[in-house]
């Protein structure tokens, strides 16, 4: 059977009067993990909850994060003891709750001394006690014959051995959905395509928000959406919704730009996450995924907030001369590079700080008509934000505070065993790579969905709230990163049967595909060009 929290959003016009057919307890406007979060909750506190994503759900910075599920060691040498504290104790509540979507791996810290060996034991000493982690998940050293035998691309010539501790990857996309559908589950009136245009105020107060339709070829629609309460979690558009509730109020936000490199594996052959500092010393990631390789992340501040943001030579050249330095196969070159992903990071401005010193924490400002904004923060935490958020809600209604149900309740497809269920499709048959991939995405929805590309989209359109080929081959089916072959089948499956589903001509059919292979095409311009590597691009 189909899970909880099914979600079918064809019906347009039904939509809109269900957002304005009532005064709802709150409207959270944005439709990211920190939204799809903080909707959950309060839904499932008894709340009516509305929430509006101008675009799809988990379009914006929650599908172009670096797909973990983590405890930010880094921000220990930082100081940032409650963010580290908060993130280790985060991925055990995520991964009770949505097995399939905390994926166990192994981080590995190759180093050339036993000097470093010994601080990085002692920063996950200290993590470890801050993070509750039991003695069977503690850290392990591995001797310079140990990292050879098991990670052999590796350079290991100067190195003293590594470090390994457990962590856990995670589909952001399909977690943002997760929670959008659990608060569906929960009465929550969910839409995507759905943009805010006006905050309207009574008495000072806010009390409404104007929507508009924005799905590609849709009539014009717009509703009223009245609320007792508005949440603004619009991630690094925050500022943009300040300004419709405050015209002039002083941008919040520094944002800065992560980019990430897809290769073959083949090309980049490693077996674990192996974390490697650049040469400015921020540390970097291999991340295997299926038949592909993935590297991260850049951290430069970024000026504007557009839904692609440019990736240039110098973004690849930084990611790949810090790889070429640390695993001995042929250097990386750019023409390697299947494919990439950019996004941006909405994190609240402190003066003086590089973009990778400013802070992670979240915040939550109240504004003058009594909006109440989240920005900052980091994926694993989204849960416990929520929380806080949620709290503050009920504090502003006047209700008694009641308590968050969401750290022991499954997420939809969470109430899975993961080995079990992957077992079970292997003996049916499905390949081990694919019955991997899938239980990954579904977790205990995997046969209700079915085998293959059409079976995925068919059921993103019915029970995920999927109104485009890109919602699907982006976020939902999480192939556009990740499909190495270059004829695309899966696109053209999708599309044939999302078509009639969707009411799509055969050119409109065509105009879905050709978009969502430019996507590919298109973050990868800058990087075609016949320039050496390490070459500087205007």
């Amino acid at each position: 059977d189909v899970g909880s929290g099914s979600l079918d959003l064809r019906g347009r016009d039904g939509l809109f009067d269900a957002l304005g057919a009532r005064t709802f307890d709150v409207i959270v406007i944005g439709g990211g993990i920190t939204g799809a979060g903080v909707a959950r909750d309060a839904a499932m506190r008894g709340l009516s909850v509305a929430l509006v994503e101008a675009r799809d759900f988990g379009s914006g910075t929650s599908s172009r994060s670096s797909k973990m599920i983590h405890g930010g060691l880094r921000y220990l040498p930082m100081g940032d003891i409650a963010l580290v504290r908060e993130a280790a104790s985060e991925r055990k509540i995520v991964q009770a709750i949505a097995p399939h979507l905390a994926r166990e791996t192994p981080f590995v810290i190759p180093a050339k001394t036993g000097g470093t060996i010994a601080k990085l034991r002692a920063g996950l000493w200290t993590f470890e006690k801050l993070g509750g982690v039991p003695k069977s998940r503690k850290h392990e050293v591995w001797s310079l014959a140990e990292l050879e035998a098991n990670e052999p691309a590796i350079a290991a010539t100067g190195l003293a051995g590594a470090v390994v501790y457990p962590e856990y990857l995670t589909d952001d996309a399909r977690l943002t959905l997760a929670n959008v559908r659990g608060a569906a589950d929960h009465g929550a009136v969910v839409a995507n395509y759905c943009a805010a245009e006006a905050i309207l105020t009574e008495n000072g107060r806010a009390t409404a928000v104007i929507v508009r339709e924005t799905l590609p070829g849709a009539p014009a629609r717009t509703a009223r959406v009245s609320a007792r309460m508005i949440v603004n979690a619009a991630g690094p558009w925050v500022d943009a919704v300040r300004a419709l509730e405050a015209p002039g109020a002083t941008g919040r936000l520094k944002l800065t730009k992560g980019v990430h490199l897809v290769v073959p594996r083949e090309k980049l052959p490693v077996s674990r996450t192996i974390i490697f500092p650049a040469a400015d010393r921020r540390s970097v990631f291999a991340v295997p995924k299926g038949e592909t390789t993935y590297i991260g992340t850049t951290d430069t501040f970024h000026p504007t907030t557009e839904d692609w943001p440019e990736i240039t030579a110098q973004d690849a050249d930084y990611l790949l001369t810090a790889a070429a330095a640390w695993f001995s196969v042929s250097p990386l070159t750019r023409v390697d590079i299947a494919s990439a992903w950019s996004g941006v990071r909405p994190l609240v401005a402190e003066e003086g700080k590089s973009a990778s010193d400013i802070s992670r924490k979240d915040e939550l400002w109240t504004g003058p008509a009594g909006v109440l904004s989240i920005a900052g923060g980091k994926l694993t935490a989204f849960r416990k934000m929520a929380e806080r958020v949620v709290d503050q809600i009920e504090e502003a209604l006047g209700r008694k505070l009641s308590k968050s149900r969401t750290a022991t309740d499954p997420l939809p497809g969470g109430d899975v065993d993961v080995a079990a269920m992957t077992a079970s499709l292997v003996a049916a048959g499905v390949s081990p790579e694919a019955a991997a991939r899938s239980v990954g995405l579904y977790g205990s929805e995997v046969e209700a969905v079915g085998n293959g590309a059409a079976a995925e989209a068919t059921y993103a359109v019915l029970y995920e709230g999927a109104l485009t080929l890109e919602d699907y081959w982006v976020r939902r089916g999480a192939r556009a990163w990740f499909d190495l072959d270059p004829a695309f089948p899966a696109l053209d499956a999708a599309a044939e049967v999302m078509a009639p589903l969707l009411g799509w001509s055969a050119a409109a059919r065509q105009n879905q595909i050709n978009h969502c292979r430019a996507l590919r095409s298109d973050a990868l311009s800058n990087l075609r060009a016949e320039q050496p590597l390490g070459a500087e691009t205007a």
